[in-house]
């Protein structure tokens, strides 16, 4: 780097930002904030023409051309030995032009408090490179810089570039050797400051305090697109959301519930640790949809509260799982199998399933699958305090047996 080139930029920067300023403060003023972009390249220009910069290391854009670009339809081919090239490429870049552009468009949507349909994003992005295609044209999208540049400018409608396309249309065809002289700081002094227009610092300490998680997928995609490239940043942020997600999928929430005092709730013994408890009667809440990726975790999960429950009441074994199915919104047939190897393998140990509140999707496919059979229909309820009544009672009549069976060994 050199310390001309700095400079320059720092100037550059300091005149937007002082642009910026005023427009806050005297609102109408926003003019200057608006034109601030346009005399920042034409005094750049200047200034790289007559001190003629780039001998003293100040980095230009270089020769433009004049006029548009020639329709190219005509030279379309069709050719199999390079389609699978174009198939390639177009894929990549298509679904990374079109993840940054919804990207872009809903982050400066969320700023203005305005909605946006993904569905006619991806039709205008499509249509616009289709027509571009005809005429030679780079695949073109939403960037952030053009966007946070048209942001910062106070631009509000699509008449803007509208604008924007007849200017650059008359800059290419009778302006562009000009803008040959146009320094790159004073291209990146424009962005960088948008970009700072960007930053809130207010929201990245709230997201800090309230979810580590997200603080971290704000810092790469921050990071990533500030020293790498939009596109890198984006990829970081949404793998790290990607594995993230997978985690919550992987290892869903469950609870043992316990009774409220003086009322008929049940809730998280481990948050209302006033809850009691029937000894010998468990009641677990599966708080996901129950499929492969999580079935073998959520057995094992009620496995563990079993156990740790038995260690805690010594002396009194569970005898009824109730697992309370109001969360779950769907099943697939590896958490059925899971369900059934569960009632197996307690079932060794005299301990009985019982259900309460599935969703009738999940009812018919457990009726599909002969589930429900297995466990019996009188082990299905619509409420935690309809299934725990019958537990005691079970509980009950099975302590009649006992003692009665006790009475008859000891009379012998």
């Amino acid at each position: 780097w050199r310390w001309q080139s700095t400079v320059l930029g720092l100037v550059f920067l300091a005149f937007l930002q002082s642009a910026r300023y005023l427009r806050q403060k005297r609102p109408s003023l926003f003019w200057v904030s608006a034109i601030a972009p346009i005399i920042t390249v034409l005094v750049g220009c200047g200034f790289a023409y007559f001190a003629e910069a780039e001998r003293h290391g100040i980095a230009i854009v270089g020769h433009l051309h004049k006029g548009l670009n020639p329709i190219s339809i005509h030279n379309l081919n069709f050719d199999p030995k390079y389609l699978p090239v174009v198939i390639k490429a177009g894929i990549i870049t298509g679904t990374i032009a079109l993840a940054e552009g919804i990207a872009i468009g809903r982050s400066f949507a969320i700023l203005k408090n305005q909605q946006i349909d993904g569905n006619k994003e991806m039709i205008a992005y499509g249509l616009m490179n289709l027509i571009g295609s005809f005429f030679s044209c780079y695949l073109t999208t939403g960037p952030f810089s053009k966007t946070a540049v048209n942001s910062s400018a106070g631009c509000r409608t699509q008449m803007s570039n509208v604008v924007q396309a007849i200017c650059l249309m008359l800059t290419l065809l009778f302006l562009a050797p000009i803008f040959s002289y146009t320094p790159l700081v004073a291209l990146s002094a424009i962005i960088a400051s948008a970009m700072i227009g960007l930053l809130n610092y207010e929201e990245v300490i709230h997201l800090y305090k309230v979810d580590k998680g997200d603080f971290v997928i704000c810092l790469a995609a921050f990071f990533g697109v500030a020293f790498i490239s939009m596109d890198y940043g984006l990829m970081m942020s949404v793998g790290l959301s990607v594995v993230r997600a997978l985690l919550y999928v992987a290892r869903p929430t469950s609870c043992k519930l316990g009774a409220i005092p003086n009322s008929n709730l049940h809730r998280d013994v481990e948050q209302y640790p006033d809850t009691s408890t029937i000894p010998g009667i468990m009641v677990v809440q599966m708080g996901s949809p129950i499929y492969f990726a999580n079935c073998t975790y959520l057995r094992e999960r009620i496995l563990r509260f079993i156990r740790e429950e038995e260690e805690l009441t010594k002396g009194n074994d569970i005898e009824h799982i109730i697992l309370d199915l109001s969360g779950v919104t769907a099943i697939d047939m590896s958490g059925i199998e899971t369900l059934d190897e569960l009632r197996k393998s307690l079932g060794v140990n005299g301990v009985k399933i019982t259900l309460v509140n599935p969703r009738i999707d999940i009812m018919e496919k457990m009726l599909r699958s002969k589930f429900i059979d297995k466990i019996g229909k009188e082990s299905v309820f619509l409420s935690v305090e309809e299934a725990i009544e019958s537990c005691k009672f079970s509980l009950n009549t099975s302590k009649r047996k006992s003692n009665g069976d006790g009475s008859n060994i000891s009379g012998v």
